[in-house]
Parts: structure tokens; C-alpha cells; sequence
């Protein structure tokens, strides 16, 4: 599974619509309306490398209201539980 994690600007008195449609297409997960230098962060989440570009490029960028994007590949994903085995080293469990 390719993830890739697209921050995107959009026109501020249409975020909860740009959101939902974003959160319609195929191959976007979830999307997050949130603080700071963007205004909305969706998660794409594909088979293939090819189909990053078809849905970025190809839906995304063309939703209405959506002004720019930019995405980010991830290499790795890290979750809590792999994090806790990593630092783990070896006691037994205070509970």
C-alpha cells in the first residue's frame, strides 16, 4: 500500500464542502480539517505509484475550491505499537 499525504489550501468559506468531496473519491481515506498553514490534510491511500498521480493531479486538484496542493510520499509508517517494541528493552511491564 503507497500512502501519500496531501496538505491542501482551499477557499476558506468552503472547507466543510471541499472536505466531504474530497472524502468521496476514490482512493482518499480520510481528510482532516486543521490548524495552521493549510487548511485541510486528506490521506491517499493506493496499490500502485501511477495511481497517486491519476487521484492528486487528476481529482483532487480539481475539486472546486481547491486552490493548491501539496503532497508528501511515505517511506514508512510507524504505529504506537511499533514504536513501544522499539524501545522496549526487556523489562517486564509495571501493571
Amino acid at each position: 500500500m503507497i500512502t501519500a499525504i496531501v496538505l491542501i489550501d482551499c477557499a476558506t468559506d468552503s472547507i466543510p464542502e471541499v472536505a466531504e468531496n474530497l472524502a468521496n473519491l476514490p482512493g482518499v481515506s480520510e481528510v482532516y480539517s486543521v490548524a495552521g498553514h493549510v487548511d485541510l490534510i486528506a490521506m491517499v491511500r493506493v496499490r500502485e505509484f501511477e495511481q497517486i498521480a491519476e487521484i492528486i493531479a487528476g481529482s483532487i486538484s480539481k475539486v472546486p475550491g481547491v486552490l493548491n496542493t501539496e503532497s508528501h510520499i511515505a517511506f514508512r509508517a510507524y504505529s504506537q505499537h511499533d514504536l513501544e517494541e522499539a524501545f522496549a528493552i526487556g523489562l517486564a511491564s509495571a501493571d
